[in-house]
């Protein structure tokens, strides 16, 4: 069976091609210090549109697709190619970038001598 399910970030904006919408998503490894994947994705049809619309350089993305290979004659000969053609695309994370909190200012609370206090103490 071919089958393929990813969850990335999508690394620039899709590319759109007459009926053909193409992106690159950075896939995280299992482990972290091992890096990422960058697979080409490539979208007809309705899920072309989806990702036209929808898909923005940053945002977290599920796709699921079967592989694809494929090749063509380059300028130093033959090129193989490996895509993931979509068949079912979903935004997870619409905020293209993480939301920076605004400082909140705090004021410093004010110092004040014993003295300066004019009240009984209870003890």
């Amino acid at each position: 069976m071919n089958s393929v399910e990813l969850v990335g970030r999508v690394v620039r904006d899709p590319e759109v091609r007459g009926k053909c919408t193409s992106f690159t998503l950075a896939v995280d490894r299992e482990n972290k210090d091992a890096g990422a994947d960058f697979p080409r994705v490539v979208a007809f049809g309705k899920t072309a549109e989806i990702v036209q619309k929808n898909f923005k350089k940053g945002r977290v993305v599920s796709v699921e697709g079967k592989i694809m290979t494929g090749s063509y004659e380059g300028r130093n000969g033959k090129v193989y190619t490996t895509d993931v053609m979509a068949t079912d695309v979903r935004v997870i994370v619409w905020e293209d970038k993480p939301k920076q909190e605004e400082p909140v200012y705090v004021p410093e609370p004010k110092q004040m001598d014993f003295a300066a206090i004019d009240e009984d103490v209870p003890f």
